[in-house]
């Protein structure tokens, strides 16, 4: 009996799939567990006029530095400790991503969750006598068809964030796409999966299936195979964002990128030289040597 599909994948295979024009979802939340080894591929290629669907973080602030961003769809995009992310602020104080639709948090979470269950949209409160709505007027209010006895409530309706791909990373994942994250928070990285009608998975290790419960909770595992297309084992792959408990957020790596992208176009081509001209092992190395660098100078 043939058993489930082997679905290891390339960084490279991944980008190969995605044409200019996609709407792509990337999990995580601002600078936590982001899938950044396939954002700076993304950063790398030539893809154009992509739609970005992200609670959103330095994935957002490279691919609108690098001019791929068409239209933008977020909650936030923020780095935690630089509150602003530095790349996106210049994007929108230059008015450089031609459309942007920012949301409520709520409202954010309601529209992955219509698209995941197929539907164009489903109702909440939240956004109701806010500037969401005066700032996007596309987006409708729905009145209930029930009475409960105060009349028929007014609501919004929040539209489908469908996706035509998904990029999520976890710690951990099986070669069919069953993977688990072993930090405190699953970042909604399930609803971005079933929100889209690809999904793809970076992870820090592939392990055999039996492995991905072997001292870890079953209720970590957060994406089994039916919402994965393909699985690529990425070491230090969210890096500079936390992967947990893998490792941390790479503070001093970070404060370098903030100083770049808020510095002169000198400034974040230095940056750019050193860190992403290259592929993921390149960078990866030139992040090694940042490390020493700065062990050296303590």
């Amino acid at each position: 009996m043939k058993g489930p599909r082997d679905k290891r994948m390339s960084i490279d295979e991944v980008v190969d799939t995605l044409e200019d024009g996609m709407t792509i979802g990337i999990g995580g939340w601002g600078p936590r567990r982001k899938p950044m080894a396939l954002v700076r591929a993304i950063y790398r290629s030539g893809l154009k006029d992509l739609t970005l669907v992200s609670w959103g973080g330095a994935d957002v602030g490279l691919l609108t530095r690098a001019g791929k961003v068409r239209k933008l769809v977020y909650a936030f995009v923020s780095l935690d400790s630089v509150p602003l992310e530095p790349n996106f602020q210049k994007a929108r104080q230059e008015g450089t991503v031609p459309e942007v639709v920012e949301l409520d948090e709520g409202m954010f979470n309601t529209g992955l969750q219509a698209a995941a269950q197929r539907l164009p949209f489903l109702p909440m409160r939240a956004g109701l006598g806010s500037d969401v709505l005066v700032n996007n007027p596309w987006i409708k209010t729905v009145q209930s068809p029930y009475d409960e006895g105060f009349g028929h409530e007014e609501l919004v309706a929040v539209p489908a964030l469908r996706l035509d791909v998904a990029l999520v990373h976890m710690n951990r994942a099986d070669q069919h796409g069953n993977a688990t994250y072993l930090g405190p928070d699953p970042y909604f990285d399930d609803l971005f999966c079933m929100a889209a009608d690809r999904a793809y998975v970076s992870c820090e290790q592939v392990v055999d299936t039996a492995g991905l419960s072997h001292d870890t909770p079953v209720q970590r595992l957060l994406l089994n195979r039916m919402m994965v297309s393909g699985v690529v084992e990425t070491p230090n792959g969210a890096h500079f964002t936390t992967c947990t408990p893998d490792y941390e957020r790479d503070e001093k790596f970070q404060r370098a990128y903030a100083a770049a992208a808020g510095g002169s176009e000198e400034d974040w081509q230095a940056f750019h030289d050193r860190f992403l001209a290259g592929d993921e092992a390149a960078y990866q190395a030139a992040v090694t040597a940042f490390r020493n660098e700065q062990e050296q100078q303590a």
